[in-house]
């Protein structure tokens, strides 16, 4: 039992120092999102990026560990971006993505994960300081998997539509049960100012150049 958790350990160790590097920089972080939003939109076919021009707003992160040895959680660090009415994407808003478990279970696994605000519902849900996925019952939230075209059918007619790009131990990866929250912190110390999600990414009253390859790559995928 001690090898295998020493063995589970040494396996969720760069991922932990992934983490912990990402929550110290919010440059970082930005960077991270622009990049796995070029490996999932590049590796999908066109219904992917079909979502993305009608979506409201997007939420992108970029490094979602989970580990489980019994006890089982997830986080990591998040963007929103929104679509203002010209057509031209927001300054990001800052989030945490986290969750816990307890089962019978055991692994590691990093995963990326893109989820499309679709409605005006879902991204006042987003905007709220927290928002629990499956707590909402008025609020409609579809997986694309790999398939994609398999899922228009539902995408069509959700508030949120999430996909993810996962690596390790574990099969997939679900929301259910997990809680989403602003990062006050993170956008106070990027922005150089207190600032809230609605302020950053409705009103965008604040800006910083540091963002702007994730606007252009969320341009050039999305309109």
């Amino acid at each position: 039992m001690k090898r295998l958790l020493l063995a589970v350990t040494l396996l969720a160790a760069p991922f932990f120092s992934a983490a912990a590097a990402q929550a110290d920089s919010p440059q970082h972080l930005v960077d991270s999102a622009t990049l796995a939003l070029e490996d999932m939109m590049g590796g999908q076919d066109n219904s992917a990026q079909q979502f993305l021009q009608k979506a409201r707003a997007v939420v992108l992160c970029p490094s979602i560990f989970r580990g489980a040895f019994f006890f089982g959680g997830e986080g990591g660090g998040c963007v929103m971006v929104a679509r203002a009415a010209g057509g031209a994407w927001s300054y990001p808003a800052f989030y945490t993505l986290g969750s816990a478990s307890f089962g019978l279970q055991i692994g590691v696994q990093n995963a990326e994960v893109l989820m499309l605000i679709m409605t005006t519902n879902g991204l006042n849900a987003m905007l709220n300081s927290q928002f629990k996925f499956g707590a909402d019952a008025g609020l409609t939230v579809a997986t694309l998997g790999a398939g994609v075209n398999g899922s228009m059918s539902a995408g069509t007619s959700a508030d949120i539509l999430t996909l993810s790009k996962t690596q390790g131990l574990y099969g997939g990866i679900s929301l259910a049960g997990s809680i989403i929250g602003y990062d006050s912190g993170t956008a106070q110390s990027y922005y150089g100012t207190p600032v809230g999600a609605r302020e950053t990414v409705m009103d965008m009253t604040v800006s910083n150049p540091g963002a702007n390859p994730l606007r252009a790559m969320l341009a050039k995928y999305g309109g």
